[in-house]
């Protein structure tokens, strides 16, 4: 089977990212990918509505993007958009501003979906395939947690937890004070304990009796703890994906980006200057995750949602 060339514009709460991928069948091989932060959910959760300057970024790296895309021999290029697209009252404000500057239409996902593709996307790995695993997605707006093994997803939901949603709702100080990552690591195991441990435990219960689950990270937060971890100037994704962080590691790295201020912590290796805020509520979010779950390791994804919204993408 020939493979063909095609494009994915993922409209993100904090990014634009680009993939261009050769796709022959289940095999994703990527030729180009870039990210672009726009922070179209700034303000969302204050007032419940994309702001216009936000919305004006984003069509114009959804723009530049597919112009990429086109450059690169995309056959086709598919716009799709998460977490504040659903939430927003106006997202037909962004959908109308995308289509007007590039000419394309925006497939606003469900939550469920989202997980779906999740799932499908980074079990195109090999070496995680076959495995049970819970996957954890954390993104600006939502955070996805699912469970499955050998293609099979068992659970899969979307929870109204994000960096930047967390961002806006506990805005540090600079360099953030001594309680506030107290404070907020008292709200994320609160959160985890009404809303997800009655769901998600059961079912990591009927997993681990089948084996020993594995926790696999996907989305910008993980790959940043992994570059830190590895000290990666530059994209690796065999470095990044053979990085395995210990709870116990996790806990140091919260404690040590919030102990920082922002300036110190825009000039660490493998933290990219414009994530150095959010990465605060990222990693505390993963810290908490494992925390609640009694999780020993973190490995690390660099696929997910775009590969599987582009293996299904038209010809």
């Amino acid at each position: 089977m020939k493979g063909v060339r095609r494009a994915v514009i993922d409209i993100g709460t904090n990014s634009v990212k680009l993939l261009v991928a050769e796709v022959e069948g289940a095999e994703v091989r990527p030729v180009w990918e870039e990210s672009s932060q726009t922070r179209l959910g700034q303000g969302l959760y204050t007032m419940q509505r994309l702001q216009p300057g936000p919305i004006a970024k984003t069509a114009a790296a959804v723009a530049e993007f597919a112009a990429r895309a086109r450059d690169r021999e995309a056959a086709s290029i598919r716009v799709i958009a998460t977490s504040a697209a659903r939430d927003a009252s106006n997202s037909q404000e962004l959908t109308a501003a995308i289509e007007r500057v590039s000419g394309l239409r925006v497939e606003i996902v469900s939550g469920k979906r989202e997980a779906d593709w999740v799932f499908q996307g980074v079990t195109t790995a090999p070496a995680l395939a076959a495995l049970p695993l819970l996957l954890l997605d954390v993104g600006g707006g939502s955070t996805e947690f699912i469970v499955g093994q050998g293609g099979r997803k068992h659970f899969g939901r979307s929870f109204q937890l994000g960096t930047v949603r967390l961002l806006e709702q506990f805005p540090p100080r600079d360099p953030p004070a001594a309680g506030e990552l107290a404070a907020c690591r008292r709200w994320l195991a609160a959160f985890l304990e009404k809303e997800v441990q009655p769901c998600l435990a059961p079912v990591l219960r009927q997993e681990a009796a089948a084996g020993q689950l594995h926790l696999a990270g996907v989305g910008g937060t993980a790959t940043i703890l992994a570059c830190m971890e590895a000290q990666l100037r530059t994209f690796d994704r065999q470095r990044i994906e053979e990085t395995r962080l210990s709870a116990e590691r996790l806990t140091w790295y919260a404690d040590r980006l919030w102990g920082l201020p922002l300036g110190e912590r825009e000039r660490l290796p493998g933290l990219p200057k414009n994530r150095a805020d959010v990465v605060l509520m990222g990693v505390a979010i993963y810290e908490a995750v494992m925390r609640q779950f009694h999780l020993e390791e973190l490995r690390v994804s660099t696929r997910g949602l775009r590969f599987a919204a582009v293996m299904s993408a038209p010809v």
